[in-house]
């Protein structure tokens, strides 16, 4: 592939944290994402309204109002709120209201995890892709990852596509890795249509190479602002023009 995906870890709703920056910026997983809420294709939903207490939290904490909302999210948490979990489980983990207490932060973040929240297991999942506040383990980090995916959490397809690509964590597969890929990108993953479209550009391991779907993914990830899928969309409009090829944007 020409270029490889990355990922991040967003909030995982509207209502939602920012994952924020710790003190030690340990990597990319809980360092610098200051997203309040996520683009609507990548959004991820709790799968249950947030609970009055945890909705109060929410509006503590975006008036600054830290300790308070910490304590709020905690009581919530104690009450089995999915959504305060993961955000009690943040807010301990960047030290925010409170100094930082990262075996807490684990332990609540672990809770919501387990609990089948998607966004949760991925951000779980990230930490020991980076081996942030954990040793290194991918092979844990894709156990996670395939939990998150399963439930159509987009980031988690794009990170999972990534270990098969690699050979991280599991087998090297490119078969499965273009599967996750695809499905990112038909969640609306700007890299993983562009990596996607690579895919249909080339051929090979399981894919039957048609530049028409190669060029309609490139034209998605041209759309939300790549230069390199605009670039390529460009090319493949020519060459098809001069083979004398449709160019209907279907698969």
């Amino acid at each position: 592939m020409s270029k490889r995906a990355t990922t991040k870890a967003w909030a995982i709703a509207p209502w939602a944290i920012p994952v924020r920056a710790v003190a030690a910026c340990a990597g990319a997983a809980l360092c610098g994402i200051l997203a309040v809420s996520v683009p609507a294709h990548a959004q991820t939903m709790t799968q249950e309204a947030p609970d009055a207490e945890t909705q109060t939290a929410v509006a503590d904490y975006n008036a600054g109002n830290l300790p308070v909302a910490l304590k709020e999210f905690r009581h919530a948490a104690e009450h089995g709120s999915r959504l305060a979990e993961f955000n009690y489980a943040m807010m301990l983990l960047n030290g925010e209201g409170t100094s930082a207490n990262v075996d807490e932060g684990k332990k609540w973040l672990r809770k919501a995890a387990d609990a089948n929240m998607s966004h949760a297991q991925y951000v779980y999942g990230k930490m020991y892709d980076d081996g942030d506040f954990v040793a290194r383990d991918p092979a844990e980090a894709h156990r996670w990852f395939l939990k998150a995916a399963q439930q159509g959490h987009v980031q988690a397809e794009l990170a999972l596509a990534n270990q098969f690509l690699d050979g991280r964590g599991t087998m090297r597969d490119n078969q499965q890795a273009f599967v996750w890929y695809k499905k990112a990108a038909e969640g609306g993953d700007m890299t993983a249509q562009y990596v996607t479209g690579s895919f249909y550009e080339r051929g090979g391991d399981g894919v039957e190479q048609n530049l028409n779907v190669a060029r309609a993914y490139y034209a998605a990830a041209a759309a939300q602002g790549d230069p390199a899928a605009r670039l390529k969309y460009q090319q493949l409009s020519t060459q098809l023009q001069q083979k004398g090829k449709p160019q209907a944007q279907s698969q």
